[in-house]
């Protein structure tokens, strides 16, 4: 694997997949709340936070055109995240705080695990453990990666979720789409995400415009692909 190279936004052939706008975790959804109130108790003057403590977030979005120019088709997507649950039920799902360019997970830049992951329609989400550690929990302390994800979201700054992956991409009727070659390898948190839709809502209103925008989307690439799979 030491020959890949890093395919940018754009590019096609074989290479690492890093994605910088797959998900996003939003501090002010609804079950993100418990974790925040949580938090906010070093402002208050505990010192004692209980764990585990988990967020919610979007993970990927089959059929979607992603800010790097790129699809995943949702064969592919099921698949991986199929493959990618005996990780999930072995906690060895976790990620890092920002993407690293290698196909190695850094263990001193653990920053979360992922412990539930289901689909909404074409919208994979899932349930993040953030790790933190006893000199955060007890005492605010930042010295890990998880804890300093932890002080954003006390914070509430919005931050998102990218994946991380090994595979190819190809031109299919002027679109990018990754191919069946591809696999996963994690999903990482990052500060700037922006696929269409990705939005999570506390009203369901505000979210409409958003679902729209992603159905309009997959409505487009799927024309398009089966234009070029009738010749």
């Amino acid at each position: 694997m030491s020959n890949l190279s890093i395919l940018r936004a754009g590019e096609t052939g074989k290479g690492y997949l890093i994605e910088h706008d797959a998900g996003f975790i939003s501090p002010d959804d609804k079950r993100n709340l418990p974790f925040i109130n949580e938090m906010k108790k070093f402002e208050q003057g505990s010192n004692v936070i209980t764990e585990p403590y988990y967020v919610y977030a979007v993970l990927q979005k089959y059929g979607v055109k992603n800010r790097n120019g790129r699809v995943y088709p949702e064969d592919i997507l099921k698949s991986q995240g199929k493959a990618y649950q005996v990780l999930i039920d072995e906690r060895r799902a976790i990620g890092e705080l920002d993407h690293p360019e290698a196909s190695i997970i850094a263990g001193d830049r653990v920053s979360h695990n992922i412990v539930e992951m289901w689909w909404e329609g074409n919208v994979m989400m899932g349930k993040v453990e953030i790790l933190m550690s006893p000199g955060f929990i007890n005492m605010g302390i930042v010295s890990t990666m998880g804890d300093q994800v932890a002080n954003l979201l006390r914070h509430r700054i919005k931050i998102g979720v990218s994946s991380r992956g090994v595979g190819s991409v190809e031109d299919v009727n002027g679109i990018q789409v990754v191919q069946n070659d591809f696999e996963l390898i994690c999903w990482d948190i990052v500060t700037n995400p922006s696929t269409p839709g990705s939005w999570i809502f506390n009203d369901m209103k505000e979210s409409k415009p958003m679902k729209m925008e992603v159905v309009e989307s997959k409505s487009k690439i799927i024309s398009g692909l089966d234009k070029f799979l009738l010749g």
